[in-house]
């Protein structure tokens, strides 16, 4: 199985810190994005032997799979307004532009 894992800089640790968020507290540490890359991939096998130990549930990885590409958004009606006369302006979907808008920050 493959999960998805984040790579990220820690000051506090003076390394990088690999995570997988599918499997709670299971993470890596390694001076290199790569080192932490290594041992992300030992500390994946070591979560789910323990908990196939334990006969506890294993976690089935999220994805790019599980994601249809269709959200339904809330959103105040004075800023779906706005983004409306926006999207309007620029000549383009109201969904088109808030996906602009969400790429672009």
């Amino acid at each position: 199985m493959h999960y998805p894992f984040e790579i990220f800089y820690s000051e506090e640790d003076g390394g990088y810190i690999a995570i997988v968020p599918d499997i709670p507290g299971c993470s890596a540490f390694g001076e290199t994005e790569e080192e932490a890359l290594r041992e992300v991939r030992v500390a994946v096998k070591s979560c789910l032997n323990a908990l196939e130990a334990e006969k506890r549930p294993i976690p089935k990885p999220s994805g790019i799979s599980s994601a249809s590409g269709k959200i339904t958004l809330r959103m105040p009606k004075s800023l779906h307004a706005r983004l409306a006369m926006e999207s309007k302006t620029e000549g383009v979907s109201l969904n088109q532009y808030m996906l602009y808008k969400l790429a672009h920050g």
